[in-house]
């Protein structure tokens, strides 16, 4: 039974489902719904799609995310980021709104879904670790800018470039812009200062519900006085049927490369806000592939009813949240809602106005746009914060796939930068104790200039066995002729590879013959069966391994130490 529970996490919480909970899960479901409807058309619009595929996207994925999530208050369905994702991959291959553009859409969802799935039943989750919150940062902020802009098509009424390249957009804005539809250019910013009001005054106002509405009313009933403004027009009713999307195999080849930024991407975005909902309770615990395969399922299963790749949406999932929904009943809610939709309210949306889905999703993503961490990183981590703005302009000139890669990319220099020139320091005697601390630090600590006491602070591998050797060499210059004992303080090395234990026995031997005695306290075990099985012992005896630094210098001074000798017997046996 545990097994199931944790293959299928809806089995966890339904059989105990409380009452209480019940009520709280139905506003939910319908508040985000709310949102949820008129972000489906928006979004639909961004990826190129019509509108109803936003809606299909909205429904299936949703219910089966409720399924099989660990989270129960993720909301799940088209978000704005992955649709100009699909939208930059898939304008390149099809035509825009063809049914060859649909289709690959379509497949490009269960293409994801695939890789998710198979990401998640692998274990691989902890591959996404390596995008650091910087990039993450930089990355958002960029594509949340990226889709304002791309947007003022429909905000301004005029046929601009749609493009993920800001020089590209911004040029064609700048000597486009003449152009404007006043009438159009009026519904859209006055929805764009109606929706920041109402956020302003209070996040659970319906907002976008409230100017859609207002829309449609405006145009239906006040047409005549806004011709020229461009409408959604018609949005077939009914639900979506199953297909098994068309495997073309060459076609799958080439989407691959936006296919693996939508799983990044959607996972990452999944991830954040699910473990951001995870700290608020003591419900339940979001686990990371677990995750991968509800969103590869979403995404697999949802493409057999016509959705594109869909993934967690920051506003509906905090909108759900905030509104008290406690468990996956409020997306069958939800879902239960874009179903009846679908079934009989498309009609509603013919005379919505494009300027205001446009001021909606304006709105929605400039809030993506963080300076605020990029002010904290400037003064918490400079170099952080650099690779903040380097992801954010890579992403805003050369594009939402060159971005990430330029993203991870800097992550992997900057993790081995870090990691080959660890923090290296001398440590130094505090006055009438046991304890050596940074001399850096601590002006106070006695320094003897015939004992080096040399701290590591990361893993001892060969990225950074040079750089050991290197500071090491370097310190001892600094002691001189006078030098006649090195203490490796080794308490921080947490791992040691063949490179690493055979530079550490060249140095022991070089000091040996300058008549320098080499001892190492703090020893974890794991580290210290790695020395031995690598011949440190045939260099230096057992007795040269201490608990503590204090310990090593006074056993090198007095050479009487009874805990030193109990010690060296305990590792002896414990190794045996």
């Amino acid at each position: 039974m545990k097994l199931i529970k944790k293959l299928i996490p809806v089995f966890a919480w339904l059989p105990s489902y409380k009452k209480e909970y019940l009520q709280n899960d139905i506003f939910a479901g319908i508040t985000v719904a709310i949102v949820l409807i008129p972000q489906s058309i928006a979004y639909a619009l961004i990826a190129g799609l019509p509108p109803i595929y936003g809606l299909y996207t909205a429904l299936v994925p949703q219910v089966i995310y409720a399924v099989f999530g660990s989270s129960r208050q993720v909301a799940i369905g088209p978000v704005a980021m992955d649709s100009l994702i699909v939208a930059t991959g898939v304008s390149t291959l099809a035509l825009v709104g063809s049914e060859s553009y649909i289709s690959i859409a379509i497949l490009l969802a269960m293409i994801v879904g695939s890789m998710q799935l198979l990401m998640g039943v692998f274990q691989l989750g902890f591959i996404v670790n390596f995008l650091s919150r910087p990039v993450i940062t930089g990355f958002t902020s960029a594509v949340a800018l990226t889709i304002g802009l791309n947007q003022f098509k429909n905000l301004l009424g005029v046929e601009f470039l749609q493009s993920d390249q800001i020089h590209i957009l911004v040029d064609d804005i700048i000597n486009r812009i003449q152009f404007l539809n006043i009438k159009t250019t009026i519904i859209g910013l006055l929805a764009c200062i109606t929706i920041f009001l109402f956020r302003k005054l209070n996040k659970k106002i319906p907002n976008a519900l409230i100017v859609v509405t207002s829309g449609i009313i405006l145009i239906k009933y006040f047409g005549d006085s806004w011709e020229g403004v461009d409408i959604v027009k018609g949005v077939p009713s009914g639900l979506p049927s199953f297909s098994i999307p068309v495997i073309d195999i060459p076609l799958i080849k080439e989407l691959m490369p936006i296919a693996l930024t939508l799983v990044m991407v959607g996972y990452l975005e999944t991830i954040s806000i699910g473990k951001t909902l995870e700290a608020k309770q003591d419900q339940y615990r979001v686990q990371p592939n677990q995750e991968l395969i509800a969103l590869g399922l979403s995404n697999i299963l949802g493409s057999f009813f016509k959705a594109y790749p869909s993934a967690s949406s920051f506003s509906r999932s905090a909108i759900n949240a905030e509104s008290n929904g406690k468990t996956g009943v409020a997306a069958f809610v939800s879902s239960i809602l874009v179903m009846l939709t679908l079934l009989y309210l498309t009609p509603v949306f013919y005379y919505l106005p494009k300027s205001i889905l446009a001021a909606i999703i304006i709105v929605a993503v400039f809030n993506l746009i963080n300076i605020r961490e990029a002010r904290r990183l400037w003064s918490a981590n400079n170099l952080d914060f650099w690779l903040l703005v380097a992801t954010f302009f890579s992403t805003l000139v050369f594009g939402i796939e060159y971005g990430i890669l330029v993203g991870v990319g800097l992550s992997l220099i900057l993790l081995i930068y870090r990691t080959s020139r660890p923090y290296v320091t001398e440590l130094g005697k505090v006055p009438n104790s046991d304890f050596y601390r940074n001399k850096n630090r601590f002006k106070e600590v006695l320094i003897d200039n015939q004992v080096l006491v040399f701290r590591f602070d990361a893993q001892l591998f060969y990225a950074n066995a040079g750089y050991f050797r290197d500071k090491l060499e370097e310190m001892t210059g600094e002691k001189g002729a006078v030098l006649k004992l090195i203490v490796l303080d080794a308490e921080s090395i947490n791992r040691v590879d063949s490179t690493g234990v055979d530079m550490l026995i060249e140095r022991i031997r070089f000091y040996k013959k300058k008549e320098i005695t080499f001892y190492l306290a703090g020893v974890k075990g794991p580290v210290r069966d790695a020395l031995f099985r690598g011949g440190v012992l045939d260099e230096i005896s057992i007795d040269h391994f201490f608990m503590r630094a204090n310990g090593a210098v006074h056993y090198f001074k007095t050479g009487d130490n009874l805990n030193q000798k109990k010690y060296a017997q305990y590792i002896h046996q414990a190794y045996r």
